[in-house]
């Protein structure tokens, strides 16, 4: 039978109810309390951590066959055509060399965050925070110059 097509469509609905679910006692499950942040009294949800660690499993999922249908497709690119292949794995690569260079121009000094008294914002969490932002700032950039470049290159060969 075509059993194989059904299970990603049943996959898809059950992580969507999943969430939903998650969502829903996330935001009507009560309180745990309240925090003074800044003068101000807000409500712990009493599920946050259930939504957090579910987000974390979805963003695993997405990870592991993002990355596997990535390896399967760079491997069949080198069965087929090892230069290209070799062009696939210089991308990687360099994508891995940039993550490298934001990380490294991160500074792991304390971030300050009004009213947290926690210790995650120093060390490498710090260096994380700059390293995402500084990676956000680069692909921005090289995605508006490549627009800019594209319309250029068009208006000129025509």
């Amino acid at each position: 039978m075509k059993n194989y097509k059904l299970f990603p469509k049943v996959t898809v609905w059950v992580l969507m109810l999943v969430g939903i679910l998650a969502a829903v006692m996330f935001f009507v499950g009560g309180s745990e309390g309240s925090l003074e942040v800044a003068g101000d009294f807000l409500n712990i949800p009493k599920y946050t951590d259930l939504l957090l660690y579910w987000i974390y499993v979805l963003v695993a999922i997405v990870l592991l066959a993002t990355f596997g249908f990535v390896l399967a497709k760079l491997v069949e690119t080198f069965k087929v055509d090892p230069k290209r292949g070799l062009t696939s794995v210089g991308v990687v690569l360099a994508a891995v060399g940039l993550c490298a260079l934001c990380w490294f121009l991160g500074s792991p000094e304390k971030i300050e965050i009004l009213g947290y008294e926690g210790t995650d914002n120093v060390g490498n969490m710090a260096r994380m925070s700059d390293a995402i932002m500084y990676l956000v700032y680069i692909l921005t950039a090289s995605t508006v110059v490549a627009l800019v470049w594209g319309v250029v290159y068009t208006k000129i060969k025509k």
